[in-house]
């Protein structure tokens, strides 16, 4: 492929929800993006490949030649039916990534591995730093903190920033996450919505907090850092509901579903995000009010 004459960035996972995002986000700041999925799409610019096929990885990057990678594809969703699969694509697939940019001799500009707060487990901290000691407690979490463990291993060789974005949401998450979910439910005019506690409180942000954050530390001069991205506050499923009973101008009848209740569930859990805000520091965070009316308004499509 010719050299560009604009910065040249490469999503794995592009056609997931963040990665769309994040695309639109690259290229009005004039980054030609390029990316890879795991089925075809009509993305432009991206290529089928599967992550964990280290020849497939290796064609892409030499045929793109990035600046910037950044890294999303992972199967993410902490119900997926097979463990195994966290494990090859998180954890083998992220290292068959790494390995094929020292291959390619290329010399990037920054490579972004999106890890998650899941990794951080159960933590009881009223704050949760960078400095909390990792607990992961599901095949998610754990194939997350091993992942980050074998990225580590190329510090010195490729520069790294590894990402832990706490809960975010927007217009085009799937239905299967929670926030959508219980959008949808208004959307929908649905009475009833089986849910588990309903008295825990989660840091949720917007998905163009998150993909800003993404950005802006690509240009940073940061590397082999793990970085919290996260509002910084905590809101209530409660919350969440009465926002949206009162955009939708009914009450929902809540039915506690026991499938969906933790015994072990924390009751609040709160990032702390001063280790990115110092990095960069005029991310603007949306209010949950505004993202929920956002979802609301204008829709809930599945990736």
């Amino acid at each position: 492929m010719d050299s560009h004459s604009k910065p040249t960035a490469l999503i794995t996972g592009i056609d997931g929800f963040t990665g769309q995002y994040l695309k639109k986000t690259l290229e009005n700041q004039g980054i030609c993006v390029f990316g890879t999925t795991h089925s075809r799409c009509n993305i432009k610019n991206s290529y089928v490949m599967d992550i964990t096929d280290s020849l497939a990885v290796s064609k892409v990057i030499n045929l793109v030649k990035p600046d910037y990678i950044i890294h999303l594809a992972a199967i993410s969703f902490v119900a997926h039916s097979d463990p195994t699969e966290f494990y090859r694509v998180n954890v083998v697939g992220t290292e068959c990534l790494l390995q094929s940019i020292i291959d390619s001799g290329l010399s990037l500009r920054k490579v972004i591995i999106s890890s998650s707060a899941n990794v951080y487990g159960n933590s009881s901290a009223e704050q949760i730093s960078e400095n909390i000691s990792p607990e992961p407690v599901n095949h998610y979490a754990c194939s997350k903190m091993a992942m980050e463990k074998i990225t580590a291993n190329y510090f010195n060789r490729l520069p790294i920033i590894i990402t832990r974005p706490f809960n975010y949401t927007g217009v085009g998450q799937a239905e299967h996450f929670l926030v959508p979910k219980i959008v949808a439910h208004f959307k929908n005019g649905k009475k009833k919505i089986e849910l588990g506690n309903t008295d825990v409180y989660r840091d949720f942000s917007s998905v163009e907090f998150v993909v800003q954050a993404y950005a802006s530390l690509l240009n940073s001069d940061v590397k082999s850092e793990i970085i919290n991205v996260c509002s910084g506050h905590s809101y209530s499923l409660q919350e969440i509901i009465e926002t949206l009973e009162e955009l939708a101008g009914y009450k929902i009848e809540i039915c506690v579903n026991s499938d969906f209740v933790r015994a072990d569930e924390v009751k609040k859990i709160t990032g702390d995000n001063s280790k990115l805000l110092t990095i960069v520091p005029k991310l603007y965070i949306k209010k949950l009010a505004r993202i929920l009316e956002d979802m609301y308004l204008n829709g809930i499509k599945d990736d």
